[in-house]
């Protein structure tokens, strides 16, 4: 008996999801050959359903191992999917104990191709301070946290971003050249945190770190920002351990690690 269409189309999603699966299980990537073998599946067809992920952000390719990776459309959707269940609560209230210790604004975010998407974000209570709303967007080469999600992206798909769009200008601080932010993004993954000195707006700064998964990939940003002279650059550097204590409780509240 012939198969109607969608059949198919359930047949060849139920491979793309056992693909994703697979590709999720090996942090360090896995190439076609292993995949096909251990999917069951031949190889031509696996290559044509990486090529449809690849080309969707769900997967990324890593050119010199020929190995496919977790991409930057699937965390998101991972995070998003941990945002609408009951785990969002924990996290509220981990970020809202950092609050309350740096008596600053801390928020969480994700990127969005070039945009910093906040997903999570609690207010100090000082009554100068910039009031932004879960949802909001900017532009991620402006941002601490989005510089540092910037930063662990594959350095192909960071490149075709950063080819995509004109880095715009918000202040006289911001960094608009690629090549420039690239030395700067550089020396985010060598210290493993990213600083804001007024780049996003005059008087703002802010420190982030990144939010890592069980196998150190790296999921989010976790900032505290706020202005001048109330918080300073060397402020912002006290602050990191706290940060990065956070930000390892925060991957335990979303079960990451």
């Amino acid at each position: 008996m012939q198969r109607s269409a969608g059949d198919q189309r359930l047949n060849v999603l139920g491979k793309a999801l056992a693909v994703l699966e697979a590709v999720t299980e090996n942090p360090h990537g896995i190439g076609l050959p292993d995949l096909a073998a251990k999917l069951r599946l031949p190889r031509q067809t696996v290559h044509r359903l990486l090529g449809q992920l690849q080309s969707s952000g769900l997967l990324l390719r890593d050119p010199a191992r020929e190995r496919f990776l977790v991409g930057p459309r699937l965390t998101r959707l991972s995070l998003s999917a941990l945002a609408s269940s009951n785990r969002w609560a924990p996290v509220k209230s981990v970020l809202q104990d950092l609050v309350d210790e740096v008596q600053e604004t801390c928020n969480i975010g994700v990127l969005d191709g070039l945009d910093y998407v906040y997903v999570e974000r609690i207010e100090c209570e000082w009554p100068l301070r910039i009031h932004l709303e879960v949802g909001n967007r900017a532009p991620a080469h402006c941002l601490s946290g989005g510089k540092v999600l910037l930063a662990h992206l594959d350095q192909k798909v960071r490149g075709r971003l950063l080819r995509s769009r004109k880095l715009i200008t918000r202040t006289s601080q911001t960094i608009t050249r690629a090549a420039d932010l690239e030395v700067e993004l550089e020396k985010i993954r060598a210290q493993d945190y990213g600083m804001n000195n007024q780049e996003n707006f005059d008087g703002i700064v802010a420190v982030a770190v990144p939010i890592r998964d069980g196998h150190e990939r790296v999921v989010a940003a976790l900032t505290m920002h706020g202005p001048l002279p109330r918080v300073t650059l060397e402020k912002c550097q006290a602050s990191l351990p706290r940060l990065r204590q956070t930000a390892q409780r925060v991957s335990r509240a979303w079960g990451l690690i």
